[in-house]
């Protein structure tokens, strides 16, 4: 597995750690690396970190504005969207989003995020936080039990979590 962006490994956070498990960089302004924890799998995993940084000439917040619009979006297919989002003094924005799906079984999926969204350099870097509940029973148990016991602590651990992408020297 190629570490694209050089951050040192694995990734400490909310009491699990993250080993890097996918890196893309479909182009020069795109990096994108995920972390899942040791016997999870990225096709149906149950907790996600995440990096991207990106070169396109936005700002966080307009970075953060973007996934909101395609939230709204989604609203009239997915009853269950719902976010909130953070502006810090320092420029940065957490968007804290809830979303669901079908999957083509019938299989429902639940799924919280997270994204931190701050500049870096000339470029926009995204840390964020997936949690992931699978079947109807274990969204329900996700949306009535546990997200309320993590979401606080995940954004928080989320906003003071110092993770720096660099991009290797060419």
């Amino acid at each position: 597995m190629v570490d694209r962006l050089n951050l040192p490994g694995p990734i400490e956070f909310s009491g699990e750690t993250f080993r890097l498990a996918w890196t893309s960089n479909p182009s020069g302004r795109l990096f994108k690396q995920e972390y899942v924890p040791t016997g999870q799998v990225l096709e149906r995993y149950e907790s996600m970190l995440m990096l991207d940084l990106t070169f396109d000439g936005t700002t966080p917040r307009q970075k953060a504005a973007a996934l909101v619009a395609s939230l709204e979006a989604r609203k009239p297919s997915d009853p269950v969207v719902n976010y909130e989002v953070l502006t810090g003094d320092n420029g940065e924005v957490i968007l804290d989003f809830l979303l669901s799906a079908r999957q083509p079984d019938g299989d429902f999926i639940i799924e919280w995020n997270a994204y931190r969204y701050s500049a870096l350099g000339d470029g926009v870097q995204m840390v964020g936080i997936s949690r992931r509940a699978y079947g109807d029973e274990a969204a329900e148990d996700f949306l009535r039990n546990r997200l309320r016991a993590l979401r606080q602590r995940d954004v928080q651990a989320l906003a003071g979590l110092a993770v720096r992408a660099t991009l290797p020297a060419k």
